[in-house]
């Protein structure tokens, strides 16, 4: 049989709903799930649409003999490494954690069978009109981040060091700057964005290290299915980026949402109790983090700039060079954050003028805290 012509069983009904651009890859998927197919239940005329994500992945859902359901990753080798997802996978489960189980890996192609965690995620679950209605949800969130962070040992993960710390913050001049606003900064602008940056990393580079899920927000945090331990919880996603480095990052991530902003008493809340919880498991064992929520939320917001850059960045090449719009649409959220964060310490004043300027905006008008 050639590989380019699928199993003639499984021809029609796998293509109802799931488009493939490569007929040969289509052959490959449809051969590969009919060989596992009775060893996992699973019904294949059932195969749909899941979700997707930034990257080159997309995921599918088919349904079992057993009534329930199950998660196809559909990640082409030449695009995506899935090694990442599997080996962290397996850390989440051992942390207990709710998490995808890895039940058949196709590695040569690149196709994945993972128990499904459901259809609902926490951001569906948000009412974004009334913050303190989330409370009891984000504490879920912060109890299974600590959970992740207590797990970590050093030498398992990838290192968050000064180069990837670097090296992510350069997506900001070079794409959204230099691609999205047409701006390439020199001189004098370009020395201030280039300290900024050294300072920038230099002060996360300071943090305790832990495992980083690096994407620890609602969307990829699914609610709970219950019925058992793990199951209620709530489930954690797309998680194959994960390294070890500072934590404040993923706290940072949670409260500064891509795709949802809080105002600053429900983030000083959250981020409060999460530093009171992760103060008695031990993870504020560093300089006077212990005793000063100040000195750790300080860390927290100058962690949360550095992915700001990095997502601004992301997004403005998400969309110019990988075509999904919809992500530079949400580019001003990310302003608006570094804009706050530049404003409150005088170090990254020079920053926020270059900033202003690029985008037009007036300078900030002191708040909260005044600055530091």
């Amino acid at each position: 049989m050639s590989p380019h012509t699928p199993p003639s069983s499984l021809a029609t009904s796998l293509t109802s709903e799931v488009i493939w651009a490569d007929p040969a890859r289509q052959a490959l998927f449809e051969r590969w799930i009919s060989s596992i197919a009775s060893a996992q239940g699973l019904l294949p005329a059932t195969l749909r649409i899941a979700s997707a994500d930034a990257s080159f992945r997309r995921y599918l859902r088919l349904d079992t003999v057993q009534g329930d359901s199950r998660i196809v990753m559909d990640a082409p080798p030449d695009k995506e490494n899935s090694q990442p997802f599997v080996k962290i996978a397996a850390l989440m489960q051992g942390a207990g954690l709710h998490s995808p189980e890895v039940l058949d890996w196709q590695a040569d192609h690149g196709f994945m069978l993972l128990s499904d965690l459901g259809h609902t995620t926490m951001m569906q679950a948000v009412d974004a009109e009334h913050p303190q209605a989330n409370h009891g949800l984000y504490m879920q969130a912060v109890d299974t981040l600590i959970q992740w962070q207590l797990a970590s040992r050093p030498g398992v993960l990838p290192p968050y060091d000064q180069a990837l710390l670097q090296r992510e913050l350069s997506l900001f001049p070079d794409w959204y700057l230099a691609q999205h606003k047409g701006v390439q900064l020199q001189g004098k602008d370009k020395e201030t964005l280039d300290k900024a940056f050294a300072l920038i990393v230099q002060r996360n580079l300071a943090a305790p290290s832990v495992y980083v899920h690096r994407d620890f927000m609602p969307r990829n945090l699914m609610m709970p299915l219950g019925s058992g331990p793990q199951r209620e919880q709530l489930g954690v996603l797309d998680f194959q980026d994960a390294v070890y480095g500072p934590v404040t990052y993923d706290i940072a991530s949670l409260m500064r949402d891509a795709f949802l902003t809080w105002d600053e008493d429900f983030v000083l809340d959250i981020t409060i109790r999460y530093w009171e919880k992760a103060r008695k498991a031990g993870l504020m064992d560093f300089e006077d983090w212990h005793s000063d929520f100040g000195a750790f939320y300080r860390a927290v917001e100058w962690m949360g700039l550095q992915r700001h850059l990095k997502v601004a960045g992301i997004f403005a090449r998400l969309t110019l060079r990988d075509g999904k719009p919809k992500y530079l649409a949400d580019a001003p959220r990310f302003i608006h954050y570094i804009r706050k964060a530049c404003d409150r310490y005088r170090e990254l004043g020079p920053l926020l003028k270059v900033i202003d300027e690029i985008e037009g905006t007036t300078p900030q008008v002191g708040f909260a805290y005044g600055r530091m």
